[in-house]
């Protein structure tokens, strides 16, 4: 349990700062109390991670085999996929994910009105939702999901969910220092070494 919920923690921590909900906490929480925009972003990044890691016990039904080296070949690919991305980024910036996070935040905003601005419930609705469904597909869904199905499940889930309030946490109290002085291909290319180790640690594990 320990390796899982480990494993978990870090793969989530690394992956989510300087992603796209990271920038939408960051950007609500400057509108809005600190405290509601945490809540809503962390129940919706909270229960993300529970519907995937019963995704993952679906998964687990397979035979262990199969369950095992579907992840090693999935986080392979994950970090692969990271390093060339890291490799073809601007040393500085993450501007395409905090354009597409304040685009999203504006359009939520102008669905508000201005009593609904200043109602707990209705920021905490809003963070819960845009939250959602910007990891709603995101490679750390995909990833908790296959974590989830080759390790033990209730140390993958306590490790996310602790991963996502550490990086909530850091998005919405310090986000907004953080942003510019964050290096989207730093952050892509540690993710990247993140996933290959996991994918070692499974191989070795397994042997």
């Amino acid at each position: 349990m320990l390796t899982a919920f480990t494993a978990g923690l870090l793969l989530i921590t690394v992956s989510e700062i300087g992603d796209k909900t990271f920038f939408i906490g960051v950007i609500l929480a400057t509108r809005h109390p600190k405290r509601w925009v945490f809540l809503g972003a962390w129940l919706a990044l909270s229960l993300m991670t529970i519907l995937s890691v019963l995704m993952g016990q679906v998964l687990a039904l397979l035979p262990p085999q199969y369950t095992r080296y579907g992840a090693i070949g999935l986080f392979m690919f994950f970090g692969l996929r990271l390093l060339y991305q890291a490799w073809k980024m601007p040393a500085q910036g993450v501007a395409a994910e905090t354009a597409e996070a304040e685009e999203l935040v504006e359009k939520a905003e102008k669905e508000m009105s201005p009593r609904q601005a200043n109602s707990a419930w209705a920021i905490v609705g809003e963070a819960f939702t845009l939250t959602f469904l910007a990891e709603w597909g995101d490679r750390t869904q995909i990833a908790t999901l296959t974590l989830a199905a080759a390790q033990n499940p209730w140390g993958v889930a306590l490790g996310a969910i602790t991963g996502h309030g550490i990086s909530t946490l850091i998005a919405v109290v310090g986000g907004g220092l953080l942003a510019g002085r964050i290096s989207e291909r730093n952050i892509t290319l540690l993710g990247g070494i993140l996933f290959l180790i996991f994918a070692m640690v499974m191989w070795v594990e397994g042997i």
